[in-house]
């Protein structure tokens, strides 16, 4: 009986099991539904999972994912940023639409990007890695952020802040970014105290998510192109132009006519060298660059992990000697883990360790390749040329450690016994290594049991950079060959040595220093909001840092207590204060604290009625910021407010015995006890405003600040005997005076619309800005000398009139007072009328644009088509001007010759000449800062171009490879410029180059 039971439970089992199974299957949903935002835009990346199934996906680049979950499961949506929220599985869900803040970082939180105030930008940077990859953070930032254009509204630093710590821009890899913050105005720094003054860049990195585990790689191989080289003249072109430079100068011709000749044909260029040192026998017409990265992300609802690993390798230009082995090498790993440790506590730890590794030679190739003169020396003797009977020379050849590829000797003179390319065969090399070491955690607690909407963040960071030089440092022996035709061919008679060959092959260590960052920052932060119109948040802040370096009794300090109130009203009306008690040692202690206080407020006119049914305008917000920020910034030093005595060794009296040498105690300063910290005082209003559905984007600000009370040491507030030569002596303190002012204006606009099947994007950012000395303590006897009133970068020079003409016109001119001059010389206005050229006719010429060209635009354009994107970048610069001050401009004494002399003054060409006579004298008169040598520096550079490819979901769709892409770019591509070939010269450094690259991504 037993078994006839059995026998029908087994068989009930094996009818009724697939039809359970049937119906369990059944009862799952598959889902294949779209993540979008509030304002319509997909979410890329959102990790969508399912703890009761224990499965999750990833939406894809239209923000689509396909899961299969059982009804009713509760799915965990967590986009980057922002905080996981939760939606129900039922049947039909074929949209999800999730309130999505954009969140921006800001000084010690994250604000709504839609409540922002006070000169504040951001670049998301994944999003344009995906369409612009750049191997450096700011790379063309001007064409994508308003008011900053190699510095912030025209400020000369800002303060550089790594998730929180003071650290280097190039210790982070583009790659394991997030976020870029431009704090701009005086309100969005303030809470940073006084090193934050003239603007700060916060960089956000990347963090783990919730969901499966990602693996990005990225992998890009590309090569640089020299733009172009400086032109010098061959030797026999150099030689008689240098003659003729001789003739000029009432001496001798130098070189005979048969030395020319011989040097212009060339057929013995060992005998009649003609050194072109930017030629191929040096140099490879490019070289190559290749990095790769490998990104590692995941992590539940306890804890969450991110790791960045990089590696990167850059080739050299040079292409002989050692030089061959020239590389830049890096090799970058940065991780974290965020925690949640309780209901109420969380903890982030983040870890970076950055290598680098420079090998080089031990010289200076391209200074040398500016100066040496083409027919000063043979750098390589062939020992063909030596006579088979010329035993002594022969044994040099044999004593030798450095017969280069078995033939050629090293060239030189007694004068020149060193040189780069003797250097690079036989000097030895080097290898310049870096080692940085960056810790911070972070502890938060939410301490909603004390009071709701309270909580407490901490940041504690410490930073080691330490690097050092090894080299290998060899000596080594240059011949000089003297030469023979007595039997119808060029020989060699006798070798002459200077020096010797020597390699110790010890290592030698040298250059070694060390830097230390330590930074705390401590807060107690509060939310609340009010009947649901009234949002409150307030932040009590205690923050600062410390940096030593080696070398440096006096390290760089920062310590400040920050106070943040912010209100708005159902984010239409906004007030914030942003205020720090600063704290320096850099003034006397009595004026050691300050208080800044900031105040920002805004207004969402398309709130209110008359615009919030508005089909144009989206969004209208207003906002005007104002406040004081105390600095140490523009203090040059410690301690200058007290006075200072010197002793010195050979003064005017000798306080020891007349038997030893004459000692003095000098005088060098004054003391000032009340010296204070400078201010910087700024008022701006801003503007955001969206139109027709988003399509058209505006943002953009006005402002006006002024740094006061700089310190100086001003000798023409004080009576002239505060201040002596001889004795060289000052009584003079240490003032608060000067004033600068600096105003302009910034701007963005984006467009976007799908035209067809094409999405298009433009942006466009300018800059526009103006400095000005506002305040001065000077005593020029002409008043158009005056710095006050003038731009901050202003070139100062003398005027030019045209070049004399002849000795009449030198007679009936102002007297120069630069030394003697001849005709061809630059012929200067007399700006005073006292019939003497000399300093006092020095004028304004010009904005240097030492804080950044005055106007800046950038554009930016991107199109996608199905799985193809475009994407260019341009940037313009203009309004400022240049000085060639160079020695490949002003050329004089016996300096190398470019091309410019071609077109030199002579009696035949006085009618068309550009340059002035050619002399081998200092050329005092004619090379000194003047009109005649500025040139406009106006510009629109093709700065980026790429083009990408995303294989189609049905190509790499799967369990393994998520997305894989493809794409070229090119860097520098063209520059369009009255002045292009001075603006891409680079004298006494390496070319610049153009840059391509093809680079692989695939997501696992």
């Amino acid at each position: 009986m037993k078994h006839i039971t059995l026998k029908i439970v087994l068989c009930a089992i094996t009818v009724l099991l697939p039809v359970i199974l049937s119906a369990q299957t059944a009862t799952k949903l598959d889902l294949t539904t779209l993540i979008r935002t509030q304002k319509g835009l997909p979410v890329k990346g959102a990790i969508v999972t399912s703890e009761q199934d224990n499965i999750s996906t990833q939406t894809d680049s239209m923000g689509i994912f396909s899961l299969q979950v059982s009804p009713n499961a509760k799915l965990s949506i967590s986009t980057l940023g922002n905080e996981v929220q939760f939606v129900t599985a039922t049947p039909g869900l074929q949209e999800i639409v999730l309130e999505v803040e954009q969140l921006v970082q800001v000084a010690y939180r994250k604000e709504n990007v839609d409540d922002l105030l006070g000169g504040i930008s951001y670049v998301n940077l994944p999003e344009l890695l995906d369409k612009n990859y750049i191997t450096y953070p700011l790379e063309n930032m001007e064409a994508f952020v308003p008011g900053f254009h190699g510095n912030l509204w025209g400020m000369n630093e800002y303060l550089v802040l790594v998730d929180g710590v003071p650290r280097d821009l190039n210790s982070v890899q583009p790659t394991a970014i997030d976020q870029i913050s431009f704090l701009k105005g005086i309100s969005a720094v303030a809470l940073y105290g006084s090193r934050a003054a003239k603007g700060a860049i916060l960089i956000t990195t990347k963090g783990g998510h919730i969901g499966e585990q990602t693996i990005d790689v990225r992998v890009n191989a590309g090569f640089h192109i020299p733009k172009g080289f400086p032109k010098y003249l061959g030797s026999a072109e150099y030689m008689t132009l240098y003659n003729e430079a001789r003739i000029n100068d009432g001496l001798e011709a130098l070189y005979s006519e048969e030395e020319i000749y011989y040097h212009a044909v060339g057929d013995n260029p060992y005998r009649y060298p003609n050194v072109d040192f930017y030629s191929s026998d040096y140099l490879q017409e490019a070289y190559s660059l290749y990095d790769g990265t490998l990104e590692i992300a995941g992590g539940n609802q306890k804890a969450r992990y991110y790791t960045n690993m990089g590696f990167m390798r850059e080739g050299s230009l040079l292409n002989f000697g050692e030089a061959e082995n020239n590389k830049n090498e890096r090799f970058n790993v940065r991780g974290n883990v965020d925690m949640k440790l309780t209901d109420y506590i969380s903890a982030n730890v983040d870890l970076a360790a950055i290598f680098t590794s420079n090998v080089g030679v031990n010289t200076n190739y391209w200074e040398g390749a500016a100066n040496i003169r083409p027919n000063r020396f043979t750098p390589l003797i062939p020992i063909t040329f030596l006579e088979e009977n010329d035993l002594t020379s022969w044994n040099l050849v044999e004593g030798t450690d450095n017969l280069i590829n078995g033939r050629y000797l090293l060239g030189g003179t007694q004068l020149d016994q060193t040189n780069p390319i003797a250097d690079v065969y036989a000097g030895g090399s080097n290898t310049f290594n870096s080692r940085q070491f960056q810790f911070n955690a972070g502890v938060d607690a939410d301490l909603q049991n004390v009071l709701e909407g309270l909580t407490f963040s901490s940041l504690f960071g410490i930073d080691y950079a330490t690097s050092y030089t090894q080299a290998f440092n060899n000596s080594y022996a240059v011949f000089e060959p003297a030469w023979n035709n007595y039997a119808g061919t060029d020989l060699i008679s006798n070798l002459t040595r200077y020096g010797q060959d020597a390699s110790s092959g010890d290592l030698n260590v040298s250059n070694s220093s060390y830097r230390q960052t330590i930074a705390f920052s401590g807060q107690l932060n509060y939310q609340t909001q009010l009947d649901n119109d009234h949002n409150i948040s307030a932040m009590l802040i205690a923050g600062g840092f410390q940096r030593s370096s080696s070398g440096v009794y006096q390290g760089t300090n920062n310590a400040n207590l920050g106070l943040h109130l912010g209100y708005d009203f159902r984010s239409k009306y906004y007030a914030q204060f942003n205020g720090a008690m600063v704290y320096s040692t850099m003034v006397p202690e009595d004026n050691r604290t300050a208080f800044s206080p900031t105040l920002s407020l805004g207004w969402r006119i398309s709130e209110e009625d008359f615009l919030s049914s508005s089909s144009i305008v989206d969004d209208l917000k207003l906002s005007v910021s104002a406040g004081i920020l105390h600095t140490d910034l523009d203090i040059s030093d410690y301690y200058l407010y007290e006075a200072i005595y010197t002793q010195t060794d050979g003064a005017w009296y000798g306080w020891a015995d007349l038997s030893a040498p004459a000692q003095s105690t000098d005088s060098r300063r004054g003391a000032n006890p009340n010296m204070k910290l400078p201010k910087r005082e700024e008022i701006s209003v801003g503007l955001d405003a969206s139109f027709f559905d988003n399509m058209l984007v505006v943002n953009g600000n006005v402002f006006m600040s002024k740094m006061t009370g700089l310190v100086d040491q001003l000798s023409v507030l004080y009576p002239s005997y505060f201040q002596t030569g001889w004795p060289n002596s000052s009584f003079i303190p240490y003032v608060n005076y000067n004033e600068d002012l600096r105003s302009g204006f910034d701007f963005g606009v984006n467009f976007n619309k799908q035209i067809g099947q094409v999405d298009w994007s433009l942006g466009l950012v300018g800059t526009y800005f103006t400095t000005e000395a506002s305040k001065r303590a000077e005593f020029y006897e002409d008043e158009y000398q005056n710095r006050q009133g003038r731009p901050l970068d202003a070139i100062w020079g003398l005027e030019s009139d045209g070049f004399f003409e002849s000795t009449e016109d030198i007679a009936n001119s102002p007297e120069p007072a630069f030394g003697e001059v001849q005709p061809g010389d630059i012929k200067y206005k007399d700006q005073n009328a006292d019939g003497v050229i000399n300093s006092q006719d020095e004028v304004y010429l010009g904005r240097g644009g030492w804080y950044g060209s005055p106007f800046t635009a950038g554009v930016n354009l991107t199109a996608k088509w199905n799985n193809f994107t475009f994407f260019a970048l341009g940037v313009a610069r203009s309004g400022a001007i240049g000085m060639k001050d160079n020695n490949y401009f002003w050329v004089n004494g016996q300096d190398k010759y470019s091309e410019v002399v071609r077109d030199r003054w002579t009696p035949e060409t006085m009618d068309t000449a550009t340059f002035p006579r050619l002399t081998t004298s200092g050329g005092n008169n004619n090379f000194r800062n003047s009109d005649f040598w500025t040139y406009s520096t106006n510009r629109f550079d093709l700065a980026r171009v790429q083009v990408s490819y995303t294989f189609p979901e049905s190509i790499v769709n799967g369990d393994f490879l998520k997305e894989f892409g493809v794409y070229v770019n090119g860097a520098n591509l063209l520059t369009i410029a009255p002045n292009r070939d001075i603006l891409e010269l680079n004298i006494g450094g390496a070319p610049q180059t153009r840059f391509f690259n093809l680079g692989v991504k695939a997501l696992f």
